[in-house]
């Protein structure tokens, strides 16, 4: 997009910002200048804690489908917009509300815990959800007596089995990006870049061979296996100089901004989504212009939905 193309885009956006009272959020795999435009870029939990307590009168979503209608249902009485319809996941595509009922019917009494990644649907059906940052604190609040069916990623309900010492009920499903990222990828990285850090989504299909070999001392001077924003937080933090991230390229760019002297490595530069990036500026003003797409959820779901995602945010309070 040539400069002067971008710059009257973006002149556009806040004036329609501006006269929407709109609020705009971005997730963290996001387009880097979608990312550098709104006014908080973050996580699902980081997100879902902003729609909450929003007082635009419209949140436009750049993010995902799911997201829309987290913030839809957190925030009813807001106008929330999606630019682009087009942005789904693969993961929340994974299980829907009839195949959680029917499940659900095999594990009577169960404690249904779902990732933020599912429909407000499945969220209706759910008594807890859960991000990647929080899944675990989650679980261990759970009376250990009770049994728990945890949907949709197989590798983050894995690793909270790993973690809390939890047997868990999971369901088979994934992100076809994280799915992707492989430990041989790592390996590759860590031997070019002996000195590196490891940051590793729990989502990704390495999460395991991952936490293995670094118990092994194969992985270099620290694995860390963390929410985006966990990510980003720690690079900030850590005194090493370069990290190899294991998950969606785009949260790169937000750890170059904070830490603009360090090194950033993709574990594998392909891990790209390709709903995430459906979102464009030119959407973006499209939404704000003509106030599209509205996300909404039917009230008798958003109620049911609503419980399972304030249980979410109030344990990570």
């Amino acid at each position: 997009m040539a400069v002067a193309t971008e710059s009257l885009l973006l002149e556009e956006i806040s004036d329609l910002k501006r006269e929407r009272g709109a609020l705009i959020l971005a997730h963290n795999y996001q387009r880097d200048e979608v990312q550098d435009l709104a006014d908080y870029v973050g996580d699902s939990l980081g997100l879902s804690r902003r729609a909450a307590a929003a007082d635009a009168d419209v949140i436009v979503f750049c993010g995902v489908h799911f997201m829309a209608e987290t913030a839809a249902v957190l925030a009813p009485d807001r106008t929330v917009l999606l630019p682009d319809l087009e942005a789904g996941c693969s993961l929340a595509a994974s299980i829907t509300a009839e195949q959680l009922r029917a499940w659900k019917a095999e594990h009577p009494g169960a404690v249904v815990v779902s990732y933020v990644n599912t429909s407000a649907e499945v969220k209706a059906e759910s008594d807890y959800c859960c991000t990647s940052s929080n899944a675990v604190r989650v679980v261990e609040q759970i009376p250990a007596d009770r049994e728990i069916l945890f949907c949709p990623d197989f590798f983050l309900g894995s690793h909270v089995e790993r973690v809390t010492g939890r047997k868990l009920h999971v369901w088979l499903g994934e992100c076809h990006v994280h799915a992707a990222i492989h430990g041989a990828e790592l390996e590759r990285q860590l031997r070019s870049h002996p000195g590196a850090e490891l940051l590793v989504h729990p989502e990704c299909g390495c999460t395991t061979a991952a936490l293995e070999a670094a118990g092994r001392g194969e992985l270099g001077p620290a694995t860390v296996v963390t929410s985006t924003e966990g990510m980003v937080r720690h690079a900030a933090a850590s005194p090493a100089d370069t990290f190899i991230v294991a998950t969606e390229v785009g949260v790169m760019h937000r750890m170059r901004q904070l830490a603009p002297a360090k090194n950033f490595l993709a574990a594998n530069p392909d891990a790209i989504c390709p709903y995430m990036k459906t979102i464009t500026l030119e959407k973006v003003r499209d939404s704000l212009r003509d106030l599209k797409h509205r996300i909404t959820v039917p009230e008798p779901v958003a109620t049911r939905a609503r419980a399972a995602i304030e249980r979410m945010v109030e344990i990570s309070a």
